[in-house]
């Protein structure tokens, strides 16, 4: 039976502030790249990889969001509404529980695209072990990519896989580019309201249950307009 996870929750409720004055008028899911929207880059990719339902939350123009999605007929697309508070990751997640089920997820950012020269997301399904992971993350090269800012968050230790934080080094190596299966039930003992994932994750790594894939590729962080520019002209002379 394959381990390949066929739901997805994909984070789509930010503010976007950074990406103004392109959110002014529309979510950031809905800022276009190469002519296609930030979501639609990601559900294209989870598509591929077998996902055949999406949890979508929704904040920041949440009904042209949600207009924008009911058009898509290639998944199964289901609203995790947080009109009245953001939860960031952890709570948005926990609020979603009961819609995306007790069986591990994809979950995604929708401010990452990506050029792989091999097929990323069926690597990071391959290499998914739910009896030695509690998650697992899709990571890239800092030298790889465009738009993050920041000296690197993780390590990989020599068995390939499992991932350290970068705690007192000056930088590290690579970055979490938005994607990661899961087990949805890290979140179950979170607080109520709003929450990060990053400390649950922090816990996992200690006890050597969070592990990473790198990306055989080139990651673009589209965080601003100025990102969203150079991830236009890098698919361009991508082809």
């Amino acid at each position: 039976m394959s381990r390949t996870p066929t739901t997805a929750m994909v984070l789509a409720a930010g503010l976007g502030t950074r990406m103004r004055p392109l959110t002014d008028d529309r979510p950031k899911a809905l800022v276009e790249v190469a002519g296609r929207a930030l979501i639609d880059h990601v559900l294209d990719r989870l598509v591929e990889a077998g996902v055949e339902k999406a949890v979508v939350n929704v904040h920041w123009f949440a009904d042209r969001l949600e207009n924008h999605l009911a058009a898509r007929k290639d998944l199964e697309i289901v609203i995790s509404d947080e009109r009245d508070e953001l939860l960031e990751t952890g709570g948005g997640l926990k609020k979603a529980r009961r819609l995306v089920g007790d069986a591990p997820i994809w979950v995604a950012n929708i401010d990452s695209v990506w050029i792989d020269r091999s097929d990323a997301l069926d690597h990071l399904a391959r290499a998914w072990d739910p009896e030695r992971m509690d998650a697992i993350l899709l990571l890239a090269d800092r030298e790889r990519s465009i738009g993050f800012e920041g000296a690197g968050d993780l390590f990989l230790e020599d068995d390939g896989t499992r991932v350290r934080f970068r705690g007192d080094a000056p930088t590290a190596p690579y970055a979490y580019m938005g994607v990661h299966i899961t087990r949805p039930q890290i979140v179950d003992d979170g607080p109520e309201g709003p929450f990060s994932l990053s400390p649950i994750w922090r816990r996992l790594a200690g006890q050597g249950r969070l592990h990473g894939r790198l990306l055989d590729g080139f990651w673009m962080h589209v965080g601003d307009p100025r990102s969203r520019d150079e991830a236009e002209a890098r698919l361009r002379a991508a082809g």
